[in-house]
């Protein structure tokens, strides 16, 4: 088996690879175009293994996107190719729209096109698995009902709102073109390699460095958190068995 995770010099995206390949023997290609938040060096461990490759790539170069397919192969795609920060969203929209939007467009034909070539047996086997937030169903007040598959979408950040698109995308292929879709939703995740912006790390070097700690709005705001790789070991789960269509 050979899986194509995009984002995979991320956070998140190298941790799914360092499993695939050290827990699971699974064959992985690595496409990263290796923006701020990009950091190869999370994936030491893995670099030199037969069963990891990396190809620098930006998930909205349709042209790059068809080689990779047309070379590699894949039996499956892991998206976590995303801009994934809040305040980055705010301050600047464009980014988000481009690679959240216009590049899960772009992924999403390509692996179509591939998908809709492959031997039946290949074909049915396949799976796009897109990674999701809990932010697209955004906020909850103190006694409100805790989300779930279900839940209406209310994205209320540039983000959230971006993300929320991709996942219509995702949805709309799955149901207008047959391709094998599955989609999940996270909360806050942390854990070994996460970018230093995020609050978990941010608080951690404010702290070691003697700064002062920031609070985000009144203080009062509580959040769910969840460690990478007990997240990892959810998203092989779904990959590898979940229910097509299914979020």
């Amino acid at each position: 088996m050979k899986v194509l995770v995009t984002g995979g010099a991320g956070f998140i995206g190298s941790a799914v690879i360092r499993y695939l390949i050290k827990e699971k023997g699974i064959n992985v290609v690595n496409i990263d175009c290796l923006t701020y938040s990009g950091n190869l060096l999370s994936l030491e461990e893995v670099n030199r293994s037969d069963l990891y490759s990396f190809r620098k790539v930006d998930i909205s170069d349709s042209e790059k996107l068809r080689l990779v397919f047309e070379e590699e192969q894949p039996n499956a795609v892991i998206n976590l190719a995303a801009e994934s920060s809040v305040d980055r969203s705010i301050e600047s929209s464009s980014k988000f729209i481009e690679t959240n939007i216009v590049g899960t467009y772009t992924l999403l034909e390509e692996t179509r096109h591939y998908w809709e070539k492959l031997e039946s047996t290949k074909k049915k086997e396949f799976r796009f698995h897109q990674i999701s937030t809990d932010e697209v169903f955004g906020s909850l007040r103190s006694n409100d009902k805790v989300f779930d598959e279900e839940s209406r979408y209310n994205p209320s950040s540039p983000y959230s709102a971006s993300k929320a698109s991709s996942d219509h995308l995702v949805r709309a292929w799955g149901h207008t073109y047959g391709l094998p879709v599955i989609i999940s939703h996270c909360s806050n995740n942390y854990g070994p390699y996460q970018f230093p912006e995020k609050l978990i790390p941010l608080v951690i070097n404010k702290a070691l460095n003697k700064k002062p700690i920031p609070i985000y709005g009144d203080g009062m705001n509580v959040r769910d958190w969840l460690y990478v790789e007990d997240h990892v070991d959810a998203l092989i789960l779904v990959a590898l068995k979940g229910n097509i269509g299914e979020s």
